[in-house]
């Protein structure tokens, strides 16, 4: 069974991926009518703080710094680490729930 704190958490996710999703997509306007742009430290920041998913989505979907680099290669750092940081908790979830810890 899943907690409310679970959900909380989840629902707290997913609005701030679909926020880091707008700020892609603002930047991508902006860029097509060359109007001032969000600093890719700041899209980068955004996706380090729990925003990967929403950042990927927005770079595939708008095709947005898809060939930028080394801008292309930190965002797949971050959603590797992010990866890597998902496993290890589950990892110890499950093991707490089995009663190996």
């Amino acid at each position: 069974m899943i907690s409310s704190h679970a959900l909380q958490l989840g629902a707290l996710l997913l609005a701030y991926n679909l926020f880091v999703f707008a700020t892609y997509f603002i930047d991508k306007r902006a860029a097509c009518l060359g109007h001032r742009r969000v600093s890719e430290r700041t899209l980068l920041m955004l996706a380090l703080f729990g925003g990967s998913p929403g950042a990927i989505t927005a770079q595939r979907l708008l095709r947005h710094k898809t060939q930028k680099e080394p801008f292309r290669t930190l965002l797949m750092g971050i959603a590797l680490l992010h990866a890597v940081v998902c496993g290890g908790l589950a990892v110890f979830v499950a093991a707490g729930r089995l009663g190996l810890t």
